[in-house]
């Protein structure tokens, strides 16, 4: 058994060149808004979810990305209440968001 039953991954990363990021869609303020609602819920902690930021997950075309593990899930999402639906779906529930799942061949 893993230490955490899910792990929840934000891209935040940052370029200043001028290419896409995941920075570019505020996903600091999602991130933060993603801990609140899980510690809320009474689900952080071991044996429950944590939710980590990250740096470049090298999905940026399909920005902002968030990965759900060990189901190895991939999100994109547009505000609040997406990342709501991602907790009380797939974190508290065990139902991926089919709407929000990111397509395997976006990259970089």
């Amino acid at each position: 058994m893993s230490y955490y039953k899910h792990h929840l991954f934000f891209c935040l990363n940052r370029r200043d060149n001028g290419e896409a990021c995941c920075a570019d869609h505020d996903s600091q303020a999602a991130l933060d808004h993603c801990k609140a609602r899980v510690k809320s819920l009474g689900l952080a902690g071991p044996g429950g979810v944590r939710v980590n930021k990250a740096g470049c997950l090298d999905r940026c075309a399909g920005g902002p990305v968030a990965v759900v593990y060990p189901e190895e899930t991939w999100y994109t999402y547009v505000d609040r209440s997406d990342i709501d639906e991602i907790v009380e779906s797939h974190l508290k529930e065990g139902r991926v968001v089919q709407r929000l799942l990111l397509p395997p061949n976006v990259g970089r």
